[in-house]
């Protein structure tokens, strides 16, 4: 029997036998916290770990570039200026922000398997993607209202400062306004005035540029999702997978299964040798690749080594007893686990005052020598905070397993940049639905509180038709679209925004509490194929070429049922 068979076997006993005894396998520090990922960076990214308060006015708050691959806890807010972000959450979720937007995560908690995500969109435009599972709760609160996502559906809210809408592309929400409840459906469009209770319902208007990134990023996380779970024998979704499909290769590696490798790499490549060091409260040094790749490789599953497989390759987390490893069948479990998120999938280790790190293996054990440490150990240098080699696999030393290195440890960290600054946009109203035009900083339009729409500065009783003539002089027209591409310039970090913050003030009501219900439709949060707005066009998925897939019924195409 081959050492590679034994393992296999090995896996799938360890394993099953752990779940079928109600065995939960160790978590962070907290059960209950929940970890997501800002999975694309476009421009001009911030984000603060924690303001009181609007984030915009907190003048407390420590703000820092934002990079992809980003680990999102409860509590952090996300800024764009000219830019635009991307967030993945671990069901499937997806949060698309546009320009000059300020999304916070007022609430991201876990209770018996049932995750509540709410958050609260300070200012700009968001799209979101859900499909929750049952007991999940789902909520965006913009301005005036909150929209609550019940099943699968993708909607886009814009909160500016005299109003907020809601737009509805697929499936259906909920949209609550003090003790108002409105349904909305697919091709409906929900819109307030600041100050306002009435609410106006109309058709969807036309897309513009930024509803056709959201579809087309839709569409393309959504097959190349579906087209690298089917290497794995994972029936829930999987965060990150889609990157795996499109910038490496899943291949056979014999009695291990399945494994992964990014596309270029060579016999002497080793993981963790792009990225950053990263410390958070709750789980200590987290690293963060900066690979486009570097989200589920270092945070699910584990590594493993062989010379005939092209050296150190990925392996995805294990379920039922087997992952990519096997299809040997084991007894059915009613609720299958999550995958289990960790800082790193890495084991830290220490000889005579030297830090070292080791590629986790998916059998090690907490505390245990480290599976893979025959392998290498590779130095963590703490000026550099890189990855260097440091030990041969044939020194035979003996290394001391550390749970997580102290604070002062290693000298990783984010770079830290100015505030966002608030950006006056308003909605007009037309026969295609609402409409944004944006205001430059410099223009002679002001915001009128006790009229609830933006005015002349020269004269508080002009007409709203003379703020449109001064819009039309600036070059602003009132097509949704237009905005897109002409933001107000960009603040220098010298100048105080005190004039941006003074235009209007925030409107924002208190996110709802989470509703529980078992009926909260959908399945567990991975894409069907698809999901594209039903007003913009998809843009083509990747089309590098890939490992052959694996024979039919050893995937499932990843969506679980």
């Amino acid at each position: 029997m081959t050492s590679r068979t034994v393992f296999r076997s090995f896996l799938s006993f360890s394993f099953g036998f752990a779940l079928m005894s109600g065995i939960q396998p160790a978590v962070a520090d907290s059960s209950h916290a929940r970890v997501i990922r800002l999975s694309l960076v476009q421009g001009d990214v911030r984000f603060t770990r924690e303001a009181h308060g609007d984030p915009l006015a907190d003048q407390k708050a420590q703000w820092e570039t934002a990079e992809a691959n980003l680990p999102v806890r409860q509590g952090y807010v996300i800024s764009t200026d000219n830019g635009r972000a991307e967030v993945e959450f671990e069901n499937g979720a997806m949060a698309f922000l546009n320009e000059n937007t300020v999304l916070e995560f007022f609430d991201l908690s876990l209770e018996d398997g049932a995750r509540t995500t709410r958050l609260v969109l300070r200012q700009g435009s968001a799209s979101f993607y859900v499909n929750p599972s049952s007991g999940d709760y789902f909520s965006v609160t913009g301005g005036d209202f909150t929209v609550e996502a019940n099943g699968k559906s993708s909607f886009r809210v814009n909160n500016f400062d005299d109003g907020s809408d809601v737009d509805v592309e697929t499936g259906h929400v909920s949209v609550l306004h003090k003790k108002e409840n409105t349904a909305l459906n697919k091709g409906q469009s929900l819109s307030m005035k600041a100050g306002e209770d009435a609410v106006s319902i109309g058709r969807l208007p036309s897309g513009d540029d930024f509803d056709h990134w959201v579809s087309g990023r839709i569409d393309t996380v959504s097959s190349a999702t579906n087209a690298s779970l089917q290497y794995t024998n994972l029936p829930y979704y999987a965060p990150g997978y889609a990157d795996l499909y499109t910038y490496g290769a899943w291949s056979s590696c014999g009695g291990y299964g399945y494994g992964w490798r990014p596309f270029g790499a060579s016999l002497g490549w080793s993981p963790f040798s792009m990225g950053q060091w990263l410390w958070d409260p709750g789980f200590g040094w987290t690293f963060a690749s900066n690979q486009p790749w570097g989200w589920a490789p270092y945070h699910y599953g584990g590594w493993l080594f062989d010379a005939s497989c092209g050296g150190w390759f990925y392996s995805p987390p294990a379920y039922y007893g087997y992952g990519g490893y096997s299809r040997r069948r084991v007894p059915p479990i009613v609720h299958p686990p999550h995958p289990l998120y960790r800082a790193a999938t890495a084991v830290f280790v220490r000889q005579n005052g030297k830090l070292g790190l080791v590629p986790m293996n998916p059998l090690d054990k907490e505390g245990k020598t480290p599976l893979n440490l025959e392998h290498g150990v590779f130095s963590v240098n703490p000026a550099r905070n890189a990855m260097e080699p440091l030990l041969a696999a044939s020194a035979g030393q003996k290394w001391e397993t550390v749970k997580s290195p102290q604070r002062d440890a290693l000298s990783g960290g984010l770079v830290a940049t100015t505030a966002p600054v608030r950006t006056s946009r308003t909605l007009i109203e037309g026969s295609g639905g609402t409409r944004i035009v944006s205001l430059s900083r410099d223009s002679s339009i002001v915001y009128d509180s006790r009229e609830h729409r933006f005015v002349n500065n020269t004269s508080a009783t002009s007409s709203f038709r003379e703020a449109e003539v001064s819009r039309e002089k600036n070059g602003l027209s009132e097509a949704r679209g237009d905005h897109i591409g002409q933001n107000p310039p960009t603040v220098a970090a010298s100048r105080p925004p005190t004039s941006a913050r003074a235009v209007a003030p925030p409107r924002s009501i208190p996110a709802p509490p989470a509703a529980r219900s078992s009926s909260s439709g959908g399945s567990s949060g991975a894409f069907s194929g698809g999901g594209a707005s039903s007003r913009a066009s998809s843009a083509p998925s990747s089309s590098a070429s890939h490992a052959s897939a694996p024979a039919a019924g050893g995937g499932g195409g990843g969506r679980p049922h």
